[in-house]
């Protein structure tokens, strides 16, 4: 008995102070496949397999976190939140006593600091998302300098110095100051490596790395068409793969590729297992409602909202329910909508702010001039165009709907790359809106810079993307001026 009681306190002593070690097993590789899916039923039982396969193992508590981020980045639940928004710290404080000498020993502690920041940008906790945000860029640079061919550096170092690159000038002494330097292009460089990579990680990776590359490609480096164009070139699985199922919905939506945004979406698998998150109703119900199919995007709006927990889009949505029933007529249904946006959500999102912003004024917008918007934003040009064919800017009296009227032709002659009439209304509204406070003049400003952009003109490009810069303030002047300091970098090759 003396000696079994002694054999397994030996057991027990050399299981508790082994050293943890980094093993990316094939249970782990199909769990973080199952996972960066969104088909967490099937990673949550690959976890468990490897964790109890090798307890030692930190892999499998790695690619857990992935399965937090997700539901709480998605789905906002702040109660949720409030019972795991310590499990980052936990977790990064497991891949702490892990084997030192190993790649992913930085890596997974880089991964799991901007995990927690990005979730803690969701729930308004801004100062703990800088604070973990520059934790997670110094780890991983100093991984890339201990590990410079380790591949999965890239995709992380990349993505967070192409972001660090577009820090506005008058914040550079900040930056350097926290020791966060960045380029745009030398980030980007790095990310799209990654994503075109054969290497056996990046394979592994490849959704992940298609996931943010696709992000980055079509907000830092404005290819939105080809961004839509590399997630719709038969690489990926749309349907069974629900993250780049998402993103596909997403920027095909936000690249006025409606329908095929819509297809996406109603076609997804619809298997067991999967995150539910109502993020798909929301989804939808911008594509319904920019094809002007108001019953149905009155339908998923409602189930959106009486889903979501979160803040984010909540102001939004009601915004656009309320013109879901002011088009239909309803004016009852449409006030009671507007009259929730002043007391639900947040203001932490641009379109969340104009949409307060717009429910304060107490002001129904042109019906004429919705339409053509909503139309325009789907992808509809042509429609778009024939509702304004035969009006003029002049028949409109407040000079709201004139600015809006200018600004929107420019946008759908732009769509339709008609470039001379798209600069002509661009510059316009520029003028007609520049000391005003709606968004207007400052998009009209960026628009012209891509159209200069992409035709190679590009001093002319910069110029414009300075004249949206240096507005006042207005209505997404955050989320406009990224995009026009985007711009500038690019064409100066920053």
């Amino acid at each position: 008995m003396k000696l079994a009681t002694a054999i397994l306190l030996l057991l027990f002593f050399f299981n508790t102070n082994a050293q943890k070690v980094f093993d990316f097993s094939s249970s782990c590789q199909q769990a973080y496949t199952e996972v960066m899916q969104l088909q967490i039923g099937k990673g949550f039982r690959y976890i468990e397999e490897s964790k109890q396969a090798n307890p030692q193992n930190l892999i499998p508590v790695y690619i857990e976190s992935y399965i937090d981020f997700f539901t709480l980045f998605l789905n906002e639940d702040p109660q949720e939140y409030a019972q795991k928004k310590e499990l980052f710290d936990e977790r990064i404080g497991l891949m702490q006593t892990g084997n030192k000498n190993s790649p992913w020993f930085l890596y997974t502690q880089s991964v799991i600091y901007l995990q927690k920041a990005a979730v803690a940008i969701k729930f308004g906790e801004t100062w703990t998302a800088g604070w973990a945000f520059r934790k997670s860029f110094l780890l991983i640079k100093e991984n890339k300098k201990k590990f410079p061919n380790f591949l999965p550096n890239q995709l992380i170092y990349g993505a967070l110095e192409a972001a660090v690159g577009t820090i506005p000038k008058n914040y550079k002494w900040l930056a350097s100051l926290l020791g966060l330097r960045g380029s745009v292009k030398d980030g980007m460089l790095q990310v799209k490596t990654f994503a075109f990579s054969n290497n056996a990680w990046a394979q592994l990776m490849r959704t992940e790395g298609a996931f943010i590359y696709g992000y980055l490609n079509f907000y830092l480096e404005n290819q939105k068409s080809e961004t839509v164009q590399f997630l719709r070139s038969g690489r990926f699985d749309l349907v069974n793969n629900h993250l780049l199922a998402y993103m596909a919905a997403n920027l095909g939506k936000n690249d006025k590729q409606t329908e095929f945004a819509k297809s996406i979406i109603l076609n997804r698998s619809k298997a067991s297992g999967y995150l539910e998150t109502p993020v798909w109703h929301l989804e939808l119900g911008y594509d319904l409602l920019n094809h002007l199919q108001l019953n149905d995007a009155v339908r998923e709006f409602n189930l959106f909202l009486q889903q979501f927990k979160g803040k984010f889009y909540v102001k939004d949505t009601y915004r656009r329910l309320s013109w879901c029933y002011f088009l239909m007529g309803n004016m009852p249904a449409a006030e009671n909508a507007r009259k929730q946006i002043m007391s639900k959500g947040s203001t932490m999102a641009d379109a969340d702010k104009e949409a307060q912003k717009e429910a304060q004024t107490k002001k129904w917008p042109n019906a004429l001039l919705l339409e053509a918007r909503l139309l325009d934003d789907g992808g509809y040009r042509t429609e778009a165009l024939q509702l304004l064919r035969n009006t003029h800017v002049n028949n409109y009296t407040d000079i709201t709907d004139q600015l809006e009227f200018t600004y929107r032709m420019g946008r759908i002659y732009d769509g339709l790359d008609d470039n001379a009439k798209a600069i002509e209304f661009y510059r316009k509204a520029y003028q007609l809106g520049k000391d005003r406070t709606e968004y207007y003049a400052a998009r009209a400003a960026l628009q012209a810079g891509m159209i200069y952009e992409r035709t190679g003109n590009k001093n002319e490009a910069v110029a414009y993307y300075n004249l949206c810069l240096n507005l006042g303030e207005h209505d997404y002047k955050s989320s406009l001026d990224q995009r026009a300091k985007s711009g500038i970098a690019r064409c100066t090759g920053q």
